[in-house]
């Protein structure tokens, strides 16, 4: 399945509707030249604009990237706990790390992501919504919106999500704080990601036949 977005097409031609015997009219043409000058401003530029800034996620801003989030449902923050104002580690005066901050929060709070985030979010978001859970479609969301890991079945009602190579901080942020990859219902998510640096022994980097070191 490939997603396309139509080509449109929000050219208007006034001039067309002019008939032969009023081709040496000037004043007519030059009024309808100017109202052709007016749409070609309000009316192309405003629809190119709309497609761009909203339509198209690969190009919506932040206004448009929070209307999708309204559309689909999906918040574009997430909550961070609190450990208490007590509970918090850090010297000096309220619990300063070195000055400069805490080495965490003493109270609840919401955090943002950045436009780029939101995008990943959104187009995730938008492929949960219409997958049929399958492992060929869920592979597709991969390569299409992530560009890398694939999806294993171990038919055991749990599916395991591998990423061969390491990801981008943002994005293990966004795979920890919303479960948006594609799966069956009732089927557990795994997430794997770069394998290759758990340290272990045997097939699969055990440790010593029990387990990694990593997950």
């Amino acid at each position: 399945m490939v997603v396309r977005i139509q080509e449109l097409d929000f050219s208007v031609n006034l001039l067309k509707a002019i008939l032969w015997q009023y081709n040496d009219a000037e004043k007519l043409q030059s009024l309808l030249q100017t109202k052709q000058d007016w749409y070609e401003v309000t009316q192309e530029d405003f629809w190119e604009a709309w497609v761009r800034d909203v339509f198209d996620l690969n190009t919506a801003n932040e206004f448009g990237l929070t209307v999708w989030g309204i559309i689909l449902a999906i918040p574009l923050s997430f909550g961070l706990p609190g450990t208490g104002a007590r509970e918090v580690f850090g010297f000096g005066v309220n619990n300063l790390n070195f000055e400069n901050g805490n080495f965490g929060r003493d109270a609840a709070g919401i955090a943002g992501l950045t436009t780029e985030q939101k995008r990943l979010v959104l187009k995730l978001r938008y492929f949960q919504l219409i997958s049929d859970g399958s492992v060929p479609h869920a592979n597709y969301v991969l390569k299409t919106v992530m560009g890398t890991g694939y999806l294993l079945d171990r038919y055991d009602m749990t599916i395991t999500y591998i990423f061969p190579t390491a990801l981008p901080s943002g994005v293990q942020l966004i795979l920890e704080q919303f479960d948006l990859l594609p799966r069956p219902a009732g089927v557990k998510v795994n997430i794997l990601i770069d394998p290759q640096n758990v340290f272990g022994f045997n097939p699969y980097y055990l440790n010593y036949g029990n387990g990694t070191f990593g997950a």
